[in-house]
């Protein structure tokens, strides 16, 4: 009896059994439901540090849009820690079609967030007005505490073509004001000696790192004057004209901490240009300073201009050629560079560099990166340079055009023999067919 009642109460359904399970389904949405309305008072009352966190990993835009959600997001996007590191995009609609940073933000960081400022770059196209309003922003930095500035040319000429009495006053606003500069990229740039004298003044404890090619209106004396001041430069690039013994000698005093990374542009502006020669005993001088640095050097030279270079040892690491360069300087690499690291040939002519492949093998022993462009180098004679280098060659880019089929190999096999001698697989590049 007992039993069958229980039956006929499960199938009807309205028995104890079956209102409990209703009450417990409803129970179970409501608290779901609850939860749900607590999750979202949560994510609106988030801690300021993790909005900071979440905020750092949201690009701009979105971070902007973000701002609008509530108050507390909006204060958490005038976070000061939101603001220390900012490029502003300066790009004109008519010639240029990447997107600028908005003027109406620009006012903003101006008003709020300039002594917030700690890594600033400015990146303009070529246009003047992008470059007048860099130097505007750059004016009204008069609380800023900058640690790196760097202004950027996505194409030439931009900055020169401003008058330089603007360009150097604005310049001079983050100079005196930063007093904590380490970092400051100025290519490309009027900047002059009496300037670079404000930026020793105020910053010459904190100066690492200094890059100014294609500065004209810096002179030797100019640069002169950072490298005795500025005694913990680590790095340092300018164009081969500012080069010098005294500033070599400079760079190797005892004050000076040891420099790690000095670069060159060594540029021809007219065919048949003069350069003057560096001493062997200042780069000796250096070397022992110094013996770990790398000496970077970019020549774009005619091929008549190469006299001065290379008649001595010169302890260049890092060596890349633009033009096309003449066996004879090839030659004169692979007997006075013995610390080179890495050789890019952009192109030679139609003379094998057999005999200069060998020598570079033989004497330059730290050699592991090379490059060929428009060269030839016959198929024997590389397999040789690459045995004689053997698996410290970490990178060997050599067009297939550059090699040439001799006696002992051909194009079809000197894959296996280059694979052989450097413990991994390699093949020649291939140039495009599109």
């Amino acid at each position: 009896m007992k039993r069958g009642l229980q039956g006929n109460e499960q199938e009807d359904g309205g028995g104890t059994s079956g209102g409990c399970q209703k009450t417990l389904k409803r129970s179970r949405k409501q608290r779901r439901e609850k939860d749900l309305e607590d999750e979202e008072v949560r994510w609106e009352c988030l801690p300021q540090e993790i909005l900071l966190h979440v905020f750092q990993y949201l690009p701009l835009l979105d971070r902007a849009f973000a701002s609008q959600v509530c108050r507390g997001w909006n204060e958490a996007f005038h976070m000061p820690e939101l603001w220390r590191c900012f490029e502003f995009e300066l790009n004109q609609p008519a010639s240029s079609y990447l997107k600028a940073t908005h003027p109406d933000l620009i006012k903003q960081i101006i008003k709020r967030h300039s002594d917030h400022l700690q890594y600033v770059s400015f990146k303009v196209d070529s246009s003047r007005e992008s470059a007048e309003a860099a130097c505007d922003i750059l004016s009204q930095l008069v609380n800023c505490s900058l640690k790196t500035l760097g202004l950027i040319s996505t194409a030439r000429p931009s900055f020169m073509e401003m008058p330089k009495s603007h360009f150097i006053s604005a310049l001079t606003v983050v100079f005196v004001n930063s007093k904590s500069l380490s970092s400051l990229k100025i290519d490309d740039t009027p900047v002059d000696d009496p300037s670079l004298k404000v930026l020793v003044a105020n910053n010459s404890d904190t100066l690492k790192l200094l890059k100014m090619s294609s500065c004209p209106h810096v002179s030797p004396a100019g640069i002169l004057c950072v490298a005795d001041q500025c005694h913990g430069l680590r790095e340092l690039a300018l164009n081969y004209h500012l080069l010098s013994d005294e500033l070599l000698i400079a760079l190797s005093s005892e004050k000076h901490v040891h420099l790690e990374h000095l670069r060159i542009d060594v540029v021809s502006e007219n065919p048949g240009q003069q350069f003057h020669t560096i001493k062997k005993s200042s780069w000796d001088a250096m070397k022992r300073h110094s013996p770990k640095f790398n000496l970077v050097m970019y020549f774009y030279l005619y091929e008549d201009e190469f006299g001065p270079f290379f008649r001595d040892e010169i302890p260049v690491t890092h060596l890349y050629f633009g033009r096309s360069v003449s066996k004879d300087v090839l030659g004169r690499v692979g007997l006075n560079c013995p610390r080179l690291v890495e050789l890019v040939v952009c192109a030679n002519g139609l003379r094998p560099l057999d005999e200069e492949l060998i020598r570079i093998a033989q004497r330059c022993t730290q050699l592991s990166a090379i490059g060929l462009g428009e060269c030839e180098v016959s198929c024997s004679a590389f397999v040789e340079f690459v045995k004689m280098c053997g698996d410290r060659l970490t990178q060997l880019s050599i067009m297939e055009e550059v090699l040439v089929p001799d006696h002992r190999y051909g194009l079809d096999d000197i894959h296996w023999e280059v694979s052989k001698h450097l413990g991994r697989v390699w093949f020649p590049d291939m140039m495009p067919t599109w």
